[in-house]
């Protein structure tokens, strides 16, 4: 059985498609049941398994949950860790747990997503002739298998 329902999972994906539309940046995420280490450890090997580091103008956001073991994080590619304030990614996670720990995780994947989306735009604005170049759906990992 999935983490989230169907219709939160049209939210999410609808959020993801909704903050590209204004940026040629990337959002992804991963969710997996239990974390084998650090959860930034673990977003790291996730967004080079899913090639978030293959855009363009290295612009990739990931967000990592791994649900039973409640952690996450939340990382972004070079591009985008040059341009946005250095405590970005943890206000960011403060916004998303806000909503994680009244048991909505649904709510603090897209609230990732809006945040991660608006700085995306701010310096990575949508381009004439942008492609998508990664899916919007989320990616359900199971150990180091990608799905």
């Amino acid at each position: 059985m999935s983490l989230f329902t169907s219709q939160e999972q049209e939210h999410i994906a609808s959020a993801i498609a909704d903050a590209e539309k204004a940026t040629s940046g990337e959002i992804r995420i991963a969710i997996e049941k239990h974390c084998h280490g650090g959860a930034f450890e673990r977003a790291t090997e996730y967004f080079a398994k899913l090639d978030m580091g293959k855009t363009a103008q290295r612009n990739g956001v990931l967000i990592y949950l791994a649900s039973e073991d409640h952690k996450f994080a939340i990382i972004g590619d070079k591009g985008i860790n040059n341009v946005v304030p250095e405590d970005f990614w943890e206000t960011t996670q403060v916004a998303m747990k806000a909503h994680f720990t009244s048991g909505n995780l649904a709510e603090g994947i897209i609230a990732g997503v809006a945040l991660a989306g608006e700085k995306l735009a701010l310096f990575f604005p949508y381009q004439s002739g942008d492609v998508n170049e990664l899916p919007n759906d989320i990616v359900y990992v199971d150990q180091d298998e990608i799905k």
